[in-house]
């Protein structure tokens, strides 16, 4: 039967409008979804995180506004005079003659060999910055005209595009084509001086987000066919990352995490693939707790804190946490941010490096007076204490960073209360985010002590608002934790200059539990058991280790037991006034204590 002659008008109408539909969401997709979040979603893009070295969780230290070996080396010295840790030097841009070229600039650098050598001599991994651009002008660099280094690449087909250029922060230039292996070959060429010298990372900056052709078109022709910005994206960190392993084999790259600058949905499972992102940031961030907020009264502006127009400590706390969310291991931030007004606000200093204590990345670096003994004295003893804090925590991140790599749960988890967060299984964080002494904390279900202070047992769920002078910070140990610690100075209260080559072990006794500690030195893994009832019983297994406790202990021991036989009063000692007592073992062993 034929269909009325009114039906079959509407039905050819509906037709038409579902087709314009479905065209113009295959073009949204084809031009927004696939070039910038994948398709289906990304869901097969990402593998497991990598295991972060653990030099890489120490602390790293750059400046950008002289870029050069007198600079460096003077930054160096005074850290090294005023007993600043400092295990990882990044060197920013302008250090090679032509950006990319990786030929070291030895006007700012003269004789680099050597510079690089003392650097490992000394102790120190160094990082290099570095683009994916192959640029034709460059903005600051002792060569500015580089037509000659372009027009080579363009002429081999080394570049995406056919060498289609495009301006970015640094010049002018066009894309490698990680695609094309005669394009590798070149490029490894080019950066093997540098790593015949030591390299250890680069820091890869984020030229890759802008990959596109004429017309901004979120595509390019490679010579393994057409590429979108998504996945050139992974091209490079992967690659980076690939070839820095096959050389040195505790190479990292410092990459991107979740930055939000330029539009929150752009990238929504972050920038990196999470398999090449063993360390990394979440951009260059303003000397100022919120590039938005005018005040802490001002709740029209506080609340815009919370959008990702905020380029300032909130806006690098929101990104961190939502880099742990989907699944970034090991994140941070340039302490007390890149750029910005000046002079850097020396409480902003002292809170931003006391929250970076408590990441798996403590960078000190960007512009600005980063020399602390030109700065205060407050500043000074402040930020050092929480350095050193920072790296006695290594091997408790390490052994979390590992746990990650192989599955686990991320270095920091976020928890209820305004940025805070679980950093490993026993640590909860909240850091202050504004100029103000008085800061509310949520603790989660449980017992917690602060980790400064841990006479008196909280417990949660509660809130709870106190103040904290500039020296202390919101960082809450759970009843129970047992942290395994690297000490060798005594600004933290974990210990002192005797603990250098012993593993410290901090227990907070309740209860039984344990933590198994996987030693940055790869030698394998050591487990302490604490276990409470009518004494304390800690048993050690594994690999065994010169050690020394410092137990949490309410009253002075009566007697303090080694594999059943007591200890004198000579082998042990206990601190009234802080409820401590130290036992230590300075031959490698597994020993059973019993205190009673």
């Amino acid at each position: 039967m034929k269909p009325s002659p009114i039906v079959a008008p509407k039905r050819r109408r509906w037709r038409w409008l579902w087709g314009t539909v479905a065209l113009l969401a295959a073009a949204f997709h084809g031009l927004w979804v696939h070039p910038f979040w994948g398709f289906p979603f990304n869901a097969q893009r990402h593998g497991r995180v990598p295991l972060t070295p653990a030099w890489a969780l120490e602390c790293w230290l750059w400046e950008d506004d002289a870029n050069t070996a007198e600079a460096v080396r003077e930054l160096l010295a005074g850290y090294a005079a005023h007993d600043l840790p400092v295990r990882t030097v990044l060197l920013d841009s302008p250090w090679s003659t032509r950006y990319n070229d990786f030929a070291v600039d030895t006007n700012r650098y003269p004789d680099p060999a050597r510079f690089f050598g003392d650097l490992q001599t000394n102790g120190y991994r160094v990082v290099l910055w570095m683009t994916c651009m192959v640029n034709s002008r460059n903005r600051d660099t002792a060569v500015r005209d580089a037509a000659d280094f372009a027009r080579f690449a363009r002429t081999n087909g080394f570049l995406a595009g056919g060498g289609h250029e495009i301006g970015w922060w640094k010049g002018r230039g066009a894309f490698l084509d990680y695609t094309h292996p005669d394009a590798l070959r070149w490029w490894h060429g080019l950066q093997q001086q540098v790593f015949d010298w030591g390299l250890d990372g680069w820091k890869l900056d984020g030229t890759d987000t802008l990959f596109s052709g004429p017309g901004f078109l979120p595509y390019q022709k490679t010579w393994a066919g057409w590429r979108s910005t998504r996945e050139y994206m992974d091209l490079y960190n992967r690659e980076e990352y690939r070839h820095g392993l096959r050389l040195n084999p505790e190479f990292i790259v410092l990459t991107r995490a979740v930055d939000d600058r330029y539009f929150p949905l752009s990238h929504p499972e972050g920038f990196a693939p999470l398999d090449a992102a063993p360390v990394t940031w979440v951009g260059d961030r303003t000397h100022e707790w919120s590039s938005q907020a005018d005040g802490a009264s001002d709740a029209d502006a506080l609340r815009a804190t919370r959008s990702w127009r905020d380029r300032g400590f909130e806006g690098a706390l929101r990104d961190i946490l939502a880099s742990a969310t989907k699944g970034y291991c090991v994140v941070g931030d340039d302490i007390a941010g890149y750029h910005g007004p000046e002079p850097i606000p020396p409480r902003l200093y002292i809170r931003w490096a006391q929250f970076a204590a408590f990441t798996g990345l403590f960078l000190n670096g960007g512009h600005g007076e980063r020399r602390l003994w030109k700065r205060s004295a407050e500043e000074l003893e402040i930020i050092r204490r929480y350095a050193w804090l920072h790296t006695e925590l290594v091997p408790y991140l390490f052994t979390h960073v590992a746990r990650c790599h192989r599955g686990g749960p991320t270095l920091m988890r976020p928890q209820p209360g305004r940025y805070h967060y679980l950093l490993g299984d026993d640590l909860l964080v909240a850091p202050i985010f504004r100029d103000d002494f008085t800061h509310t904390v949520t603790l989660p279900a449980g017992r917690w002590r602060h980790l400064f202070d841990d006479a008196e047992v909280v417990t949660g769920p509660v809130t709870l608002t106190r103040r904290f002078e500039l020296g202390d910070f919101p960082a809450y140990v759970r009843d129970g934790a047992i942290l395994p610690l690297h000490v060798s100075r005594g600004y933290t209260g974990f210990g002192d200059g005797s603990s250098s080559n012993l593993v410290t072990w901090a227990v907070w006794p309740h209860g039984t539990s344990a933590f198994t500690v996987r030693h940055p030195d790869s030698s394998g893994e050591t487990t302490l058991q604490a276990e409470t009832g009518s004494g304390l019983r800690l048993t050690l297994s594994g690999v065994p280790k010169p050690h020394r406790l410092r137990i949490h202990q309410p009253h002075a021991p009566v007697s303090v037991w080694r594999n059943g036989v007591p200890l004198s009063s000579e082998e042990w000692r206990y601190e009234a006034d802080r409820r401590r007592l130290w036992i230590t073992q300075p031959l490698p062993a597994n020993d059973r204590y019993e205190i009673r």
